[in-house]
């Protein structure tokens, strides 16, 4: 009979999530699960072993000597199963199979569905998982075997980690119909991009990393005035819409709104951003990854 307390691989990948996150809610988040769920699959792990993995102070988390010396014990044997897994996959051909994958959020939501339904219609058999984080949440998935394939707009770099280029979009300057500089036609000047209202992704995201990257000449991202800081474009493009602040935001997330007139690109050139696929480079690909990646 199965010991029905014994460790299992969900309470492993539950461990990881909130160990690399610190924070229960965020994990339970990330792994489309609740609070509850969460806290009971460490509580298991913990009572189970006589052994307690995170020091609690306040409401935070912090991993304690025994958690961390457990993560990488814990991390090696999901990726062991990973590859089990995938391994009984190609055996079955391209028949059946899941392909685990993480991207950023303008990729998730603006460029990655439509090529993954084209990909579902060739082949219908394959599961395709999306989970979604900004540039670093998804370069850690892969390192970690929680993503066979990451697909990023960020230029971080990672050690053991392939980047290849696979598309491309850009960052504009927006800002809501009533700002004041809505009708401007002339090319924002450093004056006026030091004097202005700005809501930004969070530090981490591509979106971010990319702008502060490609400022103007003698701007540097600490003249910027950050009123607000957010982490989702959606809410990014709400608050601009509602207000009087601006952001870079990327042309695929932002161009629906401004043809709705809910929101107008203000004056300024930035490059073009290319989008990167990512894999392990340590570890090899299934079948339905290859076959994702000729894809794309």
């Amino acid at each position: 009979m199965i010991d029905q307390y014994q460790m299992t691989l969900e309470q492993l990948r539950i461990f990881v999530a909130v160990a690399e996150r610190l924070h229960m809610t965020r994990a339970a988040r990330d792994l489309n699960l609740t609070q509850s769920a969460v806290s009971a699959a460490v509580t298991a792990l913990e009572t189970r072993h006589g052994t307690r993995l995170f020091d609690r102070v306040g409401r935070g988390l912090t991993l304690n000597s025994a958690g961390e010396a457990f993560l990488p014990e814990a991390r090696a044997v999901l990726a062991r199963a990973n590859d089990a897994q995938m391994l009984l996959e190609d055996l079955g051909g391209l028949m059946r199979g899941r392909l685990r994958l993480w991207a950023s959020q303008t990729i998730g939501a603006y460029w990655l569905p439509q090529r993954m339904s084209a990909f579902k219609k060739q082949y219908p058999g394959i599961a395709l998982e999306l989970r979604i984080g900004n540039t670093h949440n998804v370069i850690e998935a892969v390192l970690n075997s929680e993503a066979e394939i990451g697909l990023i707009e960020g230029e971080e770099e990672a050690a053991r980690i392939e980047r290849i280029a696979v598309g491309s979009d850009r960052l504009i300057v927006v800002a809501g119909p009533d700002h004041p500089l809505s009708g401007r036609t002339g090319i924002l000047s450093a004056t006026d991009i030091k004097s202005l209202d700005w809501a930004l992704r969070e530090t981490g995201s591509g979106t971010r990393s990319e702008f502060e990257a490609h400022l103007p000449s003698g701007i540097t991202p600490t003249d910027l005035r950050v009123e607000l800081t957010l982490p989702s474009n959606e809410a990014i493009l709400t608050a601009v819409g509602a207000g009087q602040m601006v952001t870079a935001i990327s042309e695929l997330a932002a161009r629906p709104l401004i043809e709705a007139g809910r929101l107008v690109q203000l004056p300024l050139e930035l490059p073009e951003r290319p989008f990167y696929r990512l894999r392990h480079h340590e570890r090899g690909m299934s079948r339905a990854a290859e076959a994702f990646v000729a894809a794309l």
